[in-house]
């Protein structure tokens, strides 16, 4: 009697768009460990991104005081990543399921109702119909090939994001509650202690 052929297992997801990026136990960069990455953009050239749960002590309405009462709790500044510090990226999460996104003024839609708002746009052109927005000091970014090379070496786990992953209220939480949901081994992953010696 012979063996049923075994299904070959799926290989890495590739990053894109919308993507999260979720740190592996083995990336020790004090910039990315323990964190998760909204992925932005991702093409040829590299990809850019921001860092989800990293909030700083400053509040939005205290550096950009017109877009205050619209940021998502806890109402400040995330350390987006390292590159670019000193310019703000805002992320938004735009109305229902009628809403079009493509009509919308200063916005750009990454993916399922999330995207970038320009921070030029005037307040009262964006603020209907707004869900959500986080505003990150700095950024995430790779050139061509570097991401793909890190992801191949195990530091980080490429996962489908959500749109309210970027607004989460809880950012301690939220590499753990990625990582629960995912299949797999993956949910097993953030079962780990944080200081895996003590396990």
């Amino acid at each position: 009697m012979t063996e049923p052929p075994v299904a070959p297992r799926p290989g890495p997801v590739p990053p894109g768009a919308g993507m999260l990026l979720v740190a592996a136990p083995a990336l020790l960069d004090p910039n990315f460990a323990d964190t998760v990455v909204l992925l932005l953009d991702v093409n040829d050239e590299g990809a850019l991104g921001v860092v989800l749960n990293r909030p700083s002590p400053v509040p939005v309405a205290e550096v950009l005081p017109e877009w205050g009462a619209l940021a998502s709790e806890p109402e400040v500044l995330f350390h987006g990543g390292p590159v670019g510090p000193d310019g703000a990226l805002a992320v938004v999460l735009v109305g229902g399921p009628t809403d079009d996104p493509a009509g919308r003024v200063g916005f750009r839609e990454v993916a399922g109702g999330v995207g970038l708002v320009d921070l030029e746009t005037p307040v009262e052109l964006v603020a209907e119909g707004l869900a959500a927005l986080r505003v990150f000091a700095g950024y995430a970014g790779w050139g061509a090939g570097q991401l793909e090379d890190e992801i191949a070496e195990g530091s980080w786990y490429v996962v489908p994001g959500e749109p309210h992953d970027a607004f989460h209220p809880d950012t301690g939480g939220l590499w753990r509650e990625v990582l629960r949901r995912q299949p797999d081994e993956l949910a097993w992953a953030s079962t780990r202690p944080a200081d895996p010696g003590l396990n």
